[in-house]
């Protein structure tokens, strides 16, 4: 029965160990994921053109702090509740619900810090929208 003293020990400083490593793995892999929907915050803010792929389609611009400003191009003055489904170092989704004024399921795709491809679709006023857009940065937004 002496014997089993030291390897209770032993048993128990590796499972503290296996803890430890277990702990600052999961730290480590978190931390490495950054911040939720980072991709947009790689985008440089200023004044952005959005240009529908669809001709009949006008041309917007947009002064933004950040990508995310891109999400709710149709909602752009609601508060909305959000959903992520996609969020990778190149693209986010996004499925978004505005009370009282509709919802939305926008796809963003990173080309490079000043240019964006948007595929947004959902319900605003009523209306249904379906869109797709290259959004391009054009300058510094006039104040």
């Amino acid at each position: 029965m002496a014997w089993a003293v030291p390897h209770v020990g032993l048993l128990a400083r590796s499972l503290g160990l296996g803890a430890c490593l277990c702990v600052g793995f999961l730290a480590t892999a978190i931390g490495a994921q950054g911040p939720a929907l980072g991709m947009l915050d790689r985008f440089e803010p200023g004044l952005w053109e959005v240009q529908p792929r669809d001709q009949s389609s006008t041309t917007t611009q947009l002064c933004i702090e950040s990508g995310r400003k891109l999400i709710q191009i149709r909602h752009s003055r609601d508060s909305c509740r959000r959903f992520v489904i996609e969020d990778t170092p190149g693209a986010v989704t996004v499925q978004y619900s505005c009370p009282s004024n509709g919802y939305g399921h926008t796809r963003v795709r990173f080309e490079n810090a000043r240019l964006a491809q948007i595929e947004t679709q959902g319900i605003e006023n009523g209306l249904p929208f379906n869109f797709s857009a290259e959004a391009r940065r054009i300058g510094s937004c006039r104040h």
